[in-house]
């Protein structure tokens, strides 16, 4: 009988119109990779653009195919940083992009974004965006009653390490925890790995304003990981798949209840995971490793994170009390404050319990 319901329980949660209300927390999504593709194609006409101005060639244009084979290069070739001629433009596609949250059944998210992608082209004065950005976020989010906090990126193949304090001193001054909650590293991580960047995380640790994220481990080996935790203090580990190949690691991360922020639809694109269907997101899940669902850059991906949800119970037979177990660890592993992250988790818990009565 239970395996009958499960089965029942499973052809629900396969349906989009379904899985799209599950309550999701999401830990590892950047804003530049999230803007709604109409809007974009909108400010592109509006800034007349070199850029398609028939819809279907522009959406083209700025997505990486779905049904084509894993091409990193490909990928980051679709992130732009010239859409934006005003402060104005970055307002507009900021809001829009939290407005899309609720429609893939966010309940907490923590965004991420790098002031310097908004700022660098026009020389926008970096504290100004980002003031701009958590502003319209925050009204979109105040709308949809969407639960919103936000990550610092700072990438590690477009500034240097002095660069990074620099921009970082600047930030830590202007805006509290109330809003920005942690530094995240991104970029590559093959040419630019993270025993570069150990004065600036040190710099963060010291002064305990913020969490760390460190995207290691996606494309290099389980090392990166290591001196990612060891080196820079990180919290938590953007994508960081090689670590089924390192069993002292994951053993490592079920002690220090680090975090992985793993993305199943990202990694296939970018060739740093081939095969979705054995992502080791499901083996480190059963295995008591902490990992989280994620859809990392959903506009230019063609996909949203409920697609990374459903295939989470086709390829590991997650059914919904593993989904909210998996909700659970993201919100553990959230940075939020004890008293907080409490409450949070106890709106999550019920939640899920309305969707569960409403759908299942």
């Amino acid at each position: 009988m239970k395996s009958v319901n499960r089965s029942s329980t499973a052809s629900k949660l396969l349906k989009k119109s379904v899985m799209k209300h599950f309550p999701k927390v999401e830990l590892h999504r950047h804003l530049e990779g999230t803007f709604p593709v109409k809007k974009l194609f909108e400010l592109s006409q509006n800034n007349k653009l070199d850029m398609p101005t028939d819809y279907k060639a522009f959406k083209k244009a700025v997505q990486f195919p779905k049904e084509s084979s894993p091409d990193f290069l490909m990928f980051l070739a679709k992130f732009k940083n010239d859409w934006y001629r005003s402060h104005n433009d970055v307002s507009f596609i900021t809001y829009h992009s939290v407005k899309e949250l609720k429609k893939d059944g966010i309940f907490y998210i923590e965004l991420r974004f790098s002031p310097e992608h908004f700022a660098e082209v026009n020389a926008f004065d970096r504290e100004e965006i980002t003031r701009l950005i958590i502003d319209a976020g925050n009204r979109a989010a105040r709308e949809d009653g969407v639960l919103i906090r936000y990550l610092l990126t700072f990438n590690r193949n477009k500034q240097t390490e002095d660069e990074m304090i620099a921009l970082y001193d600047m930030l830590k001054n202007s805006f509290g925890p109330g809003d920005i909650v942690g530094i995240d590293l991104a970029g590559d991580e093959l040419h630019y790995p993270p025993e570069l960047f150990t004065r600036f995380f040190q710099r963060i640790h010291d002064d305990g304003l913020y969490k760390a994220t460190v995207h290691a481990g996606e494309v290099t080996e389980p090392r990166q990981i290591w001196v990612a935790i060891r080196e820079l203090h990180a919290d938590r580990i953007g994508h960081g798949v090689v670590c089924i190949r390192d069993e002292e690691l994951q053993e490592y991360l079920k002690e220090q209840r680090i975090a992985l922020e793993q993305c199943i639809t990202s990694n296939y694109q970018t060739g740093a995971w081939a095969d979705e269907s054995h992502h080791p997101l499901g083996e480190l899940y059963r295995k008591g490793v902490p990992v989280t669902i994620n859809s990392d850059d959903p506009h230019i991906q063609d996909t949203d994170l409920t697609d990374d949800y459903i295939k989470t119970v086709r390829y590991f037979d997650f059914d919904v009390d593993d989904l909210e177990s998996l909700n659970l660890i993201a919100l553990n592993a959230a940075f939020l404050g004890p008293e907080e992250k409490e409450r949070t988790i106890k709106a999550y818990r019920k939640r899920v319990a309305e969707f569960k009565a409403q759908y299942l």
